[in-house]
């Protein structure tokens, strides 16, 4: 049942022609508004599908409002507050991977999603926790630069055994992903002996061993919907646990840790989307330079994808 606000926002919405794409880390409040919910290679798969709307109001952190304007050059894409940043996408900056680039000439350079615009520009492809395997299977060079996440470059680099994979940071990590361990684990395997256990692949390597499935958090809302199990442990920010409740009321859908929450993805509430939608304001804007190289990036993943 709806609330006043989320009915005003939902009317704001016709009358600025606008969308609102959420991830699936928001809260419930802004996931029932949304017009489509999304880890980050499915919100890039719909913010490259935008045609009729003027106005985006992005419900995620900068990296992914910055790929939404890239684009979509001719909308305007506005963040309900302008301090919701990722930490980890602020961990390689565009001068830092030029000096990796130069250490490793030969290397083809893969970054996360997760990065700001300036180092995109840097980059051959990206990919996201979803396609990483597959975009750097996809290329024929034999040593890859992968940035900036470590785990998910662990992850990768155990798929792919042919290829020498070298993270640029070496210590680049999403700090909610970082919080998960064996302990809690242990617990819960315990208490629900039945569960399936699925984890991000920026946990830990450890964290990721233990586990029963790896998954991006598309890739977990795929499995707890198609699986003939009851019982999940998620090991990912704790909202999608509420997302995975409400889609699936018949299955007991059980958080890792409740305390794993993203402290950016939180700063946007139902008031700033109401006034993202009424004033406009927190414009995010890519420099062109930059946002027609990092583009070319951009689109070679949504290719393979």
């Amino acid at each position: 049942m709806l609330n006043e606000l989320q009915k005003e926002i939902i009317t704001l919405k016709k009358d600025k022609n606008a969308i609102i794409l959420a991830h699936n880390y928001q809260t419930g409040d802004i996931q029932e508004i949304a017009d489509f919910i999304g880890d980050s290679l499915e919100l890039c798969i719909m913010a490259s599908k935008i045609k009729e709307a003027d106005l985006v109001v992005f419900c995620g952190v900068d990296f992914m409002a910055e790929t939404a304007a890239i684009l979509n050059p001719n909308k305007r894409i506005v963040l309900p507050d302008k301090e919701a940043e990722c930490p980890m996408a602020h961990m390689l900056t565009a001068d830092e991977l030029k000096t990796y680039k130069k250490r490793y000439p030969d290397a083809a350079v893969v970054l996360y999603v997760n990065t700001l615009a300036e180092a995109k520009a840097e980059a051959d492809i990206l990919c996201t926790s979803a396609n990483a395997v597959k975009i750097v299977e996809s290329l024929d060079d034999d040593r890859i630069l992968f940035g900036p996440d470590m785990n998910l470059s662990w992850f990768v680099s155990h798929q792919i055994k042919d290829k020498e994979i070298i993270p640029a940071p070496e210590s680049g990590h999403c700090y909610v992903h970082k919080m998960f361990n064996l302990g809690d684990l242990y617990f819960l395997r315990d208490k629900y002996p039945d569960a399936d256990i699925l984890v991000h692949p920026e946990c830990d390597p450890e964290v990721q061993e233990y586990a029963d499935y790896i998954l991006s958090t598309g890739g977990m809302i795929k499995h707890v919907a198609e699986s003939t199990k009851n019982t999940f442990i998620i090991g990912t920010e704790v909202d999608l646990v509420t997302r995975l409740r409400r889609e699936n009321p018949d299955k007991n859908i059980i958080p890792a840790l409740q305390d794993a929450i993203c402290e950016n993805m939180k700063l946007h509430t139902l008031e700033k989307v109401k006034n993202s939608l009424i004033n406009q304001e927190f414009v995010v804007k890519v420099p062109l330079e930059i946002a027609e190289r990092a583009k070319i990036a951009i689109d070679r993943m949504l290719e393979i994808s």
